[in-house]
């Protein structure tokens, strides 16, 4: 029979609710040990997605649940990572090698898109996963300018699978990789579909947590192809809070939800304006819609991310600011928002056979 004091300490972390996933510690079934020794709380958690920095955070909080629960002892925290994967479309197998794939698509051009799909496998990158980056803008690629690798071309092992650029922790494909940057794309739809496939099937991913696929806006071939070909674990939206790119946003989202592929969450770029010079925020572009969408359709908002010159110069510069700046708050905001995002993703139903998972302890 266990101690009072662990039986304390068992209820309290069955009721804390975990910051990320808004969900609580029993119903992740994240407690892998609680015991009390030596006059202190030891814990052990096990979460399904990077946990990179994550020890640091729920420290305190955890601490200070615990306490009002009853659990006088100090607390010793260790976090640990086991990332699956997860469920796709029901015709579709996960693909070797690549545990989860999200794609980050909008209704529209303009919202930020591969601004916050850089940012995302970045920040995942950050915290601990193994990630890659497919560039599914045929018509306008734009990651290998974000990743500051323009103008490099990939090699081709054994005359067959493209290995793909390393570039701040991750990797990277895309068709501006392989054609002169300053052409147009003038290809019909099924050679932009076959440009996909191929650049996905045929590059050698190696061993992936994650790769995030930044999507054209809209919601046309390149789409309807992923959906149907790519085994695609959840998507994340994209929008601004004005109400056109909202409503733009919602046809996104209802595509996803006609193939199957689960929506993980809103993003809610450019949500308010800091001024680099005084630090003023202002809600230039409205407030609200992404909150909207995810009371109309049940889905969670991931993250309100700010509309910063300084986002935009990073971004330019080949260096985002997850890499350029990671200590910054708008750095924060993405890390905050792929932490959700992960969380999200890891509530899902579990893929059968999934990849073999990577393990990682952060302890304080």
């Amino acid at each position: 029979m266990a101690a009072p004091d662990e039986t304390a300490l068992a209820a309290g972390l069955a009721g804390f609710v975990d910051p990320a996933s808004g969900v609580n510690l029993g119903t992740l079934e994240a407690v892998q040990r609680a015991v009390i020794e030596g006059g202190r709380a030891r814990v052990a958690l096990r979460y399904g997605f990077p946990i990179g920095g994550y020890a640091h955070e729920l420290q305190p909080l955890l601490a200070a649940h615990l306490g009002a629960a009853g659990v006088r002892e100090p607390l010793d925290l260790e976090v640990s990572s086991d990332i699956r994967a997860r469920a796709v479309q029901r015709q579709l197998k996960p693909m070797s090698g690549i545990a989860n794939v999200v794609a980050v698509a909008s209704g529209k051009g303009g919202v930020g898109k591969s601004t916050v799909a850089v940012n995302l496998a970045l920040a995942w990158a950050a915290q601990g996963a193994r990630v890659g980056v497919l560039d599914a803008d045929i018509y306008g690629p734009s990651q290998p300018l974000m990743l500051g690798i323009a103008g490099q071309r990939p090699q081709v092992k054994e005359g067959k699978r493209i290995q793909p650029i390393a570039s701040h922790g991750i990797v990277a494909m895309s068709i501006g990789f392989l054609i002169d940057e300053s052409q147009p794309m003038v290809w019909r739809g099924p050679m932009v579909t076959q440009a996909l496939t191929q650049l996905l099937g045929d590059t050698d991913w190696g061993q992936l947590d994650y790769l995030v696929v930044d999507m054209p806006p809209g919601t046309g071939d390149i789409q309807l192809t992923l959906a149907q070909k790519v085994p695609v674990a959840g998507a994340v939206i994209v929008t601004t809070p004005q109400h056109i790119a909202v409503a733009d946003a919602r046809k996104g989202l209802k595509m996803f939800e006609k193939v199957s592929v689960p929506v993980l969450g809103i993003v809610e770029n450019m949500s308010l304006h800091v001024c680099s010079n005084c630090g003023h925020a202002e809600a230039i572009f409205g407030e609200g819609g992404g909150e909207e969408m995810t009371r109309e359709y049940g889905v969670a908002l991931l993250g309100r991310l700010p509309l910063d010159a300084r986002i935009r110069e990073e971004t330019d510069s080949g260096r985002p600011t997850v890499a350029a700046a990671p200590d910054s708050p708008r750095a924060a905001a993405y890390l905050a928002m792929a932490r959700r995002t992960a969380a999200a993703l890891a509530l899902r139903e579990r893929a059968s056979g999934g990849a073999f998972p990577q393990i990682v302890v952060e302890a304080t």
